[in-house]
């Protein structure tokens, strides 16, 4: 019997990736599944991709998340750290923000991820540089589809621009920010969103169990 890869890879080299995240998840899925939701980030990302250079690496990235938060979404409720997503269109301004900051201010006490509706294919670059004056790097950062895991997985939704693109899960707590959007704005406006961003994550943070 061959033991070539499934021709159902859209990239051969992803591969490996499946077998890394396939033994990593050995007993909670199958490989099956693993095989699915890594091809399925693989096509997800492609759509908006300019360069495929990293392609594998992020669609790796992206399935082990989304395999996260499966298995934390089949968890027991209330176990765990609370869940925050944050959720705009393009994942590339706000939600990337208020992601970042809510991480940097938490500091471990909660599990951070964003999404958008419409993903653009990088993160703005002014929104990068104002992070990093904040203190925080998004070296790793990139624009992420909305999955359905994240969103089950996820014990508070913050929408930040999305609409009713935005998907709503009973149970959830949802919460809408109505945040300006940096695209194409100053620098100097960028801040201003990422301050206002950043009293929202203080209140946030006061609101939780525990805090």
């Amino acid at each position: 019997m061959s033991t070539s890869p499934s021709p159902a890879l859209p990239d051969q080299r992803l591969a490996t990736s499946a077998a890394r995240l396939a033994a990593r998840h050995a007993g909670h899925f199958s490989p099956e599944t693993v095989q699915h939701l890594l091809t399925d980030s693989y096509l997800r990302l492609a759509e908006t991709a300019h360069v495929r250079t990293h392609l594998v690496v992020l669609a790796e990235r992206l399935a082990a998340e989304r395999l996260d938060a499966l298995a934390r979404a089949h968890a027991a409720p209330g176990t765990g750290v609370p869940r925050v997503l944050f959720v705009c269109s393009h994942n590339a301004g706000r939600s990337q923000m208020a992601a970042a900051l809510l991480g940097l201010r938490a500091g471990g006490r909660v599990a951070v991820s964003s999404a958008g509706t419409d993903p653009a294919a990088v993160v703005e670059p002014e929104v990068a540089q104002v992070l990093i004056e904040a203190g925080v790097a998004l070296q790793d950062a990139y624009p992420k589809p909305l999955t359905d895991e994240v969103v089950q997985a996820a014990d508070i939704v913050v929408t930040m621009g999305c609409g009713d693109a935005c998907p709503v899960v009973p149970g959830r707590l949802y919460l809408d920010w109505p945040v300006a959007d940096p695209e194409g704005a100053p620098i100097t406006v960028v801040r201003t969103i990422r301050d206002e961003i950043d009293a929202h994550i203080t209140e946030l943070l006061a609101s939780l169990p525990g805090h």
